[in-house]
């Protein structure tokens, strides 16, 4: 929705928020008393933070359903009331450009149209002596799962072509032996639970149909930029799965029951086998686990014979300081994300991080920083989080860095939304970004009963 629709929402009129409005007034008495006393919320499409002690009520869910028929994601408000009952509300709806954040401010501006952060543009890296498993068994694999499931309906050859024309990348064999055997298809079971859940049993999970399928790309896991910003791909010598965040050699073909993926791994790590089985968790933001060498051998219940690699003595590629003495002993070649966590009188320098060739993402929390505008010459970062003064200073000195891709107001959860709204907006002119959306209702709630 831009911003002509969302200003013709109902989302503006005093009228859907007057119920809400009413109840916030009477619980919130003092606070609204006070010179300049405010109260601020937030209603999403599925969850909110509202200054209530029963915020599961009936004026909430009014503007929430205003919110999803009109399809806007968030609202955040500030209220102001006078003792007359004249009021008036402040609407914060953000853009298709910035993600919804924590507490009551913006998220993540996104700078660039579709920009991804760097470890989820990162491709697999090559692996050319990697081969199938010795285990991988198509005989075996469909001797089993038939023997398992004797009135399983298997799917077509055509069915599988299908498939793989959709996907734009040939199944591997033993997926495809997998199929022939059993289609998975909820109308062969007649919607029986139970049947269904010996399905799962006799297969070691809950496998998709051939239209569940998909190439379990980066893009696929989404994650919010301030989170994906902050990770590394990382994959060790040892390694039999590659530390991405997604491949276009992983095809996703189960779940396991809570909600995490089981993938085919056709890009595997240096230690690696093509057509193993990885786990890629909902509950990580990157990598993936092998579960097994094969898929016959997820089939039998046989272990992967080897371990993920890792190697403890590598650099990090992510670090935290706190003082210039941790800032200055997280510097190396191959650093790529740095997190300050200094305040007051430890306040760093960022001379030590000039010149670092894979720096890219900093976050700053406020009070860190002895000199802002020492970022000006950190010109590798396409990510930058800091507080409100922090990124008053450079724009002040006209130093915000132009390669950024994404950035975000790093801020306490009491700061002003306003204010907050104001400074990420500057920051989107800059690019040329859609805004936050800020306009003002006002109305009469009459006097307080």
């Amino acid at each position: 929705m831009n911003d002509q629709e969302n200003r013709r929402s109902s989302i503006h009129a005093f009228a859907t928020w007057e119920p809400l409005l009413q109840l916030i007034r009477a619980e919130n008495v003092e606070r609204l008393a006070v010179p300049g006393g405010r109260v601020v919320g937030r209603i999403t499409r599925s969850a909110w933070s509202v200054p209530l002690q029963q915020m599961h009520n009936d004026a909430v869910l009014r503007v929430r359903d205003v919110l999803v028929k009109d399809g806007i994601g968030a609202v955040t408000f500030v209220m102001e009331t006078e003792t007359s009952g004249r009021t008036r509300l402040h609407l914060l709806i953000p853009s298709r450009a910035v993600e919804l954040g924590f507490a009551f401010n913006p998220g993540a501006l996104v700078l660039v149209e579709d920009a991804l952060p760097e470890p989820w543009r990162r491709l697999p890296d090559p692996t050319p002596g990697a081969v199938s498993a010795a285990s991988a068994d198509l005989a075996l694999l469909e001797r089993t799962v038939r023997g398992r499931l004797p009135d399983a309906v298997g799917a077509t050859d055509a069915e599988i072509a299908g498939a793989e024309s959709r996907l734009g990348i040939p199944l591997p064999e033993e997926l495809k032996s997998l199929y022939r055997v059993t289609r998975a298809q909820w109308a062969d079971w007649r919607g029986d639970h139970e049947a269904a859940s010996r399905h799962s049993e006799a297969v070691r999970c809950e496998l998709f149909d051939l239209e569940g399928l998909y190439v379990a790309e980066a893009r696929t896991r989404e994650c919010p930029w301030h989170h994906a910003a902050m990770e590394a791909v990382q994959t060790p010598p040892t390694a039999a799965v590659q530390g991405l965040a997604g491949s276009p050699g992983w095809i996703a073909f189960a779940d396991n029951g809570g909600g995490d993926r089981l993938a085919i791994d056709l890009t595997p790590g240096p230690h690696g086998h093509t057509g193993q089985v990885i786990l890629i968790s909902h509950e990580e933001e990157i990598g993936a686990r092998l579960l097994a060498d094969s898929l016959t051998d997820l089939l039998l219940d046989r272990p992967p014979t080897q371990s993920d690699g890792a190697e403890p003595h590598a650099p990090a590629a992510t670090s935290f300081a706190y003082d210039q003495e941790t800032l200055e002993n997280a510097v190396h070649p191959d650093l790529e994300t740095l997190t300050l966590g200094a305040q007051g009188a430890h306040s760093v320098s960022l001379a030590p991080l000039i010149g670092l060739p894979r720096l890219r993402s900093l976050v700053a929390q406020p009070g860190t920083l002895a000199d802002p505008t020492e970022i000006a010459g950190l010109t590798g970062l396409e990510y930058l989080e800091l507080g409100s003064p922090e990124w008053g200073a450079l724009l002040d000195a006209d130093a915000v860095p132009q390669g950024l891709l994404a950035a975000a107001v790093n801020g306490p959860f009491d700061e002003d939304p306003l204010a907050v709204a104001g400074l990420a907006n500057e920051l989107l002119a800059l690019w040329g970004r859609p805004r936050i959306l800020q306009t003002v209702v006002e109305g009469d709630l009459g006097p307080q009963a």
